[in-house]
């Protein structure tokens, strides 16, 4: 194209000669041309230029990898035969055709092609980055078998590998037969000041003694390994590190290929006589296993021509039904793409019957706490020559209660039993051939707490301590003074004047203690005392009761109201039992409406609550007391309680810290009984004045209001079904006068209508009939 330019320019510049007067345009072309010449090359230079800088940018650091995504684009999109051309700065690194690869030295085991649907098919791997990979990077596609044989086929790529490492030359992944040597490169970039360790899957190479006698780590870091051996098949890792404490690290797989080989054989193998079992080889191989061959007192065994015998996956021996006929000398042999190592040592197979059981447990044992149960469990070999060897376990996993259990002629006996000690206990029996099992379940009965006994007391001039010991020791009938202690006892000491109807309670708030202190009582008067014992399981029995005197008073205050206070009268009082039964209450019916006025301070106590009411609400019944007018830095909270009455029936019970609390779903038409219970730092319940509610019935209303409704609806369908039947008449009437019929369902429907306007019916009936 340029010579055709400059021989058109030449002949032009001939013609322009032979014409003096045109010189000047002659001289002015000459000028255009050169300069349009030469404005077209620059452009050409600068698009090619600029098509060259238009490529992916990648960084990576040393050690690490990167993918070089390139697509191929064929002919029409019809594969046909290519070939791959990798080159770094214009120099060829990769050669791929129909299989076939050609790497250059410098990147040979790291520079690979991947098959991977999201990368073209030319697209390259390159591994175990080096600082020298940095450059340019061209993927060129080329098609042998079609003219021309390049198409706008290439990727250009920029690689920048990061700077600041610590690792000059990292490791790459290396595949080696058993035997030769491996070879890490790990050159450190400044390898005054840095040093080199190394790992072989995350464990220091100095902590694995076998291969660190076979190791060897040169002056800049790089490790090889002579021999090699089938467990040095990993990854490894170099971590370099120099005097400021920065760390790089690069890592490299090994893998060592060997033929197959058998590493273990047991001299004998116990089969069970009628049950399945595997006969198993023990061998290693890599490449993977291809084949295993099975051989008999010599011969081949092929599980296809034995009945009842089938290969498994891993080349096995399963028996479906071992039999006598089983037992022999076996050998097995692997084989992988490399061949084999040989076969195994001989396996003579012996065919024992398993053991069976003689006694077994019962399905259900139901034990008492603190009692001792024995579960008994013997067995025997078939042939009644031996005795298998018996164990105990607990299904759920846990260990066997220690210092509680004796396993003596295979029977199990549990001492002292807990509630943890309940669950499914499995027995097993196993001789050489089979381990047979046999399960019961240990159920332990809940008891309620047996009642405290031994009270004593002592006392001041106001308050009595009470002291007691728990009857929890459940008596076995070898050891009687062998038992087991109830724990997470909690204990409510009952207590009243003798002369009171009244029982009061104070619940001991720490667990297993036997004491307790009753503060603010009258001096010189007879108190009677009992203890009840609960746990999660419920309430016990109260014990025996006691009474004991406060000491007298040294100074005589008569205080009829206090007196008449502890006095209080009541027609028919209620026995303790009786009370424990009924929810505990603490105490009789008093007045039905609160007192308006706080009751009197009493020094050193927690005084009632008072001045309590009731509310209805949409919710329910809003109660709501005032706070105690003694003592208010002694209260923990309060408890509220409502009975439903006249069956005295607890409903329900709650604790809050406010002086207010909402009552739902209370049934209608019923009478409740309320009443709040201040309950001081010390265990003492400081009962507040009852309140009665009668809950007013709705029913009525529901009733009357449902009534109504359904009244209504019939209302309305009487009056739906009056129109339709009277529409329907009319147009059965109006069809009977357009037809001319005489009688008919016109005359029965007019029966139904009411007398109406003659001339209006006439009329209608004209203009239906003109229409």
């Amino acid at each position: 194209m340029k010579r055709r330019f400059l021989l058109l320019f030449k002949t032009q510049q001939l013609s322009f000669c032979h014409r003096p007067g045109l010189r000047s345009w002659h001289t002015l072309l000459l000028l255009s041309s050169v300069t349009l010449f030469h404005l077209i090359s620059v452009s050409c230079v600068w698009c090619v230029r600029h098509d060259h800088h238009k490529t992916t940018h990648l960084e990576a650091k040393v050690g690490s990898y990167v993918v070089f995504n390139c697509y191929i684009d064929f002919p029409y999109d019809l594969p046909i035969p290519y070939v791959v051309h990798w080159s770094k700065d214009h120099k060829k690194i990769f050669t791929w055709y129909e299989g076939e690869t050609s790497t250059s030295e410098l990147f040979n085991g790291r520079l690979h092609l991947i098959d991977h649907g999201d990368y073209g098919k030319a697209s390259a791997n390159l591994t175990s980055i080096r600082e020298s990979d940095q450059g340019w990077y061209h993927c060129q596609i080329i098609f042998p078998n079609r003219t021309p044989s390049a198409r706008n086929n290439g990727t250009w790529y920029h690689l920048a590998v990061q700077g600041g490492s610590l690792i000059k030359i990292p490791p790459i992944n290396q595949t080696l037969m058993e035997g030769q040597t491996a070879f890490f490169h790990c050159v450190m970039k400044y390898p005054d000041t840095s040093m080199a360790s190394w790992y072989k899957d995350g464990v220091l190479l100095q902590d694995i003694p076998d291969l660190m006698r076979r190791s060897y780590m040169g002056p800049h870091g790089s490790l090889s390994i002579d021999p090699t051996m089938m467990s040095d098949y990993g990854e490894y890792e170099c971590q370099v590190r120099n005097n400021e404490s920065e760390i790089q690290t690069a890592k490299a797989f090994l893998n060592i290929q060997y033929k197959a080989k058998v590493i273990y054989a047991p001299p004998e193998v116990y089969l069970p006589y009628g049950q399945p079992a595997v006969l198993d080889c023990h061998f290693r191989a890599n490449p993977p296993l291809k084949n295993l061959r099975w051989e008999k007192d010599g011969l081949l065994f092929d599980s296809y021509n034995v009945p009842g015998v089938f290969y498994k996956m891993n080349g096995s021996l399963f028996f479906s039904k071992v039999d006598e006929n089983y037992a022999g000398s076996y050998t097995c042999t692997p084989f992988n793409e490399l061949g084999t190592d040989g076969p195994s040592p001989v396996i003579n197979v012996i065919v024992l019957r398993p053991p069976i059981f003689t006694v077994t447990p019962k399905a259900i044992y139901i034990q008492k706490l603190g009692e001792t149960v024995e579960l008994p469990c013997q067995a025997i070999d078939r042939d009644g020559s031996n005795h298998p060897s018996i164990d105990w376990k607990r299904k759920d996993g846990h260990a066997l209660p220690s210092k509680r259990h004796q396993i003596e002629g295979g029977n199990l006996t549990l001492t002292s039993l807990h509630e943890t000690d309940r669950g499914i206990y499995e027995c097993f029996a196993t001789n050489e051939a089979a381990t047979i099992t046999a399960e019961t379940e240990l159920m332990i009965e809940n008891l309620t707490p047996r009642p405290p006994y031994n009270l004593t007391a002592n006392s001041t001039e106001t308050s009595i301590t009470v002291r007691w010991q728990p009857d929890e020791y459940m008596l076995t009938g070898k050891n009687p003074k062998v038992g087991y202690l109830r724990p997470n006892l909690e204990y409510t000491v009952w207590y009243r004047l003798t002369d009171a109807p009244e029982w009061r309670t104070m619940r001991i708030l720490q667990k297993n203690v036997m004491e307790a202190t009753i503060q603010h009582l009258l001096p010189g008067r007879e108190y009677e005392f009992m203890v009840l014992s609960q746990d999660k399981h419920g309430d016990g029995m109260f014990s025996k009761q006691i009474r004991f005197s406060t000491q007298p008073s040294k100074v005589i205050v008569e205080d009829e109201s206090a007196v008449a206070g502890e006095r209080e009268n009541h027609n028919h009082p209620q026995q303790p039992q009786q009370q424990h039964q009924q929810q505990q209450e603490s105490t009789a019916d008093r007045n039905i409406k609160a007192p308006p006025a706080p009751p009197p301070p009493q020094a050193n106590s927690l005084s009632e609550p008072w001045n309590l009411s009731a509310i209805n609400n949409q919710q329910g019944w809003l109660l709501h007391w005032e706070h105690p007018v003694d003592g208010l830095d002694l209260l923990r909270h309060y408890t509220v309680r409502w009975w439903k009455e006249p069956e005295h029936h607890l409903v329900g019970t709650v604790e809050t810290f406010d002086n207010y609390y909402q009552l739902r779903h209370l049934k209608e038409g019923a009478t409740f009984k309320i009443q709040i219970l201040a309950l001081s730092m010390d265990g003492e319940q400081i009962p507040s004045s009852i309140l009665m509610i009668q809950v007013p019935s709705h029913r009525k209303t529901r009733i009357l209001l449902i009534g109504s409704s359904v009244g209504v609806a019939f209302l309305l369908c009487a009056l739906i079904a009056f129109l339709y039947v009277k529409r329907s008449c009319l147009f059965h009437l109006f069809s009977g006068g357009i037809n001319d019929v005489n009688g008919g369902d016109g005359a029965a429907c007019s029966t139904s209508i009411d007398d109406g306007d003659d001339s209006e019916h006439s009329h209608d009936i004209e203009k239906i009939n003109n229409t």
